[in-house]
């Protein structure tokens, strides 16, 4: 049994709650938030200690894993003491707001022993994992070409200051583009060479992106672009699609997998999700998590794996800035 420490018990921390609530050998043992009435409420839902300091929930010697879901900045002091802890972290995407505190991260956990998963649930969504297997099984040939976005309304009833300032983690490109930017990486399962990127903020009155485009070149000659996107009057779309050399992919949590051959579409039935794909994904993330700590193998999104995209967001922060393309390992 496995006894779980929730670091961020806001809207995203439920979320794992409730994802943990059907996992049988996890409890949630605890739960830490500054707001103290807020945090009355969330332990009352899911039955556990609260604490308004993540260093009294730390001090816990029951605990043996976390998951942070803070705000982006306060990501690597709360990983880092959780790592001196001894306990095993599900950090939360994005890892960290620079490349060196996400360099500081993954030495505190190889320090201390302990497992490190970053939450980057696209890549336990059903419709995503049916379609990674097919294009591991060699159907589909090689990706050649990918376009992933995530257009979306960008004033949910969660946001919060820090999200419109990218002093504090916040920005559409660092909550919202990361997402697609992380599902091409992994379908396409090739290092990114270059990126060429430009931002602007278009929609709202704020000290971040709301808009970007990102055109990245893998090293194994496939091109890819991420549209990124927090409107203010718009629609939304969340997809991936895919040039293969046998046919091409169009992937949607809503709508499941599409392949195109001999000019028609062909829906997967399979891939139809019946059910919230978050939660599903998010049951199926801390199933693969707490796996590799029982096995004692590194986890599936790993802290190399999340640096290796975080690497890709900032580059593509500085081509924008600077009018350029840049070169992955100018920012090491």
């Amino acid at each position: 049994m496995h006894h779980i420490g929730i670091i961020g018990a806001g809207d995203y921390g439920a979320q794992h709650a409730r994802a943990l609530q059907a996992i049988d050998d996890a409890r949630i043992v605890a739960a830490s938030r500054t707001n103290a009435e807020a945090l009355a409420q969330f332990t009352a839902e899911f039955g556990c200690q609260g604490f308004t300091d993540y260093h009294a929930l730390l001090a816990q010697p029951d605990i043996d894993t976390v998951v942070i879901a803070t705000p982006h900045h306060q990501h690597t002091p709360i990983a880092l003491a959780a790592a001196q802890a001894g306990k095993h972290i599900l950090l939360e995407k994005p890892m960290a707001p620079t490349l060196a505190e996400c360099d500081q991260i993954l030495a505190a956990a190889l320090a201390a022993g302990v497992r490190l998963m970053v939450g980057h649930t696209n890549r336990f969504a059903s419709t995503y994992r049916i379609a990674k297997a097919l294009i591991e099984s060699g159907d589909m040939g090689r990706v050649v070409m990918g376009t992933a976005a995530m257009q979306k309304f960008w004033f949910e009833p969660n946001r919060r200051d820090w999200h419109l300032d990218r002093t504090s983690g916040g920005g559409v490109w660092m909550t919202v583009g990361i997402h697609p930017l992380d599902r091409l990486i992994w379908l396409i399962d090739s290092p990114v060479e270059t990126v060429s990127a430009r931002f602007g903020t278009y929609f709202h009155e704020m000290q971040a992106d709301d808009t970007g485009m990102v055109f990245l070149r893998h090293a194994n000659g496939a091109a890819s672009m991420v549209i990124s996107t927090g409107y203010s009057t718009g629609a939304p779309k969340h997809t991936t699609e895919l040039t293969c050399t046998k046919g091409m992919l169009s992937i949607d949590y809503a709508t499941g997998v599409q392949i195109g051959r001999e000019d028609r579409w062909q829906t997967l039935p399979e891939s139809v999700p019946q059910g919230s794909w978050m939660h599903e994904a998010l049951v199926a993330e801390w199933q693969g998590f707490l796996n590799a700590i029982d096995h004692d193998h590194e986890p599936s999104v790993s802290g190399e794996a999340a640096r290796a995209t975080m690497e890709v967001v900032f580059a593509a922060e500085r081509s924008s800035a600077e009018g350029r393309e840049i070169r992955l390992g100018e920012l090491s």
